[in-house]
Order: structure tokens, then C-alpha cells, then sequence
């Protein structure tokens, strides 16, 4: 998964959580009630940054950023 913006994608199905680990140091955030097809959509997207930005983004997920390791 090649990605300037995104260093990982990871999808729990049962929970519906999509987690995304940035590059750069901006963290990583824990999308929920995140639809399965969603994840699909972005996993095939040629620019994972685009898909970000253009389209996740507008759906407004509840979000978190997950406290950085120590």
C-alpha cells in the first residue's frame, strides 16, 4: 500500500473500526462505525491520499487519536 500520507490501513470488521497510522508523526487515529465498503473503497483508491481527503474525510466519522508510544 504504497502512500506519501498513510503509513497503514487496518480494518475490524466486527467492530467496524478503521484504524490509519500516518506518516510524519501525525499520529494514529481510530475511525468508527466506519461501513465495510468504505474500507474496501479506500484500500482500492490509486491515491490513498485523495481518497482521504476528497472522500473520507466528508463522511465525518467519529474519530480518536490513539496516544502516541513512549
Amino acid at each position: 500500500m504504497p502512500s506519501t500520507v498513510i503509513a497503514a490501513l487496518n480494518y475490524d470488521a466486527e467492530t467496524h473500526t478503521l484504524t490509519i497510522v500516518y506518516r510524519g508523526g501525525r499520529g494514529t487515529y481510530r475511525y468508527f462505525d466506519v461501513p465495510e465498503e468504505e474500507y474496501i473503497a479506500f484500500r482500492s483508491a490509486p491515491s490513498k491520499g485523495t481518497y482521504l481527503n476528497q472522500t473520507f474525510k466528508s463522511h465525518n466519522y467519529r474519530y480518536e487519536r490513539t496516544k502516541p508510544p513512549r
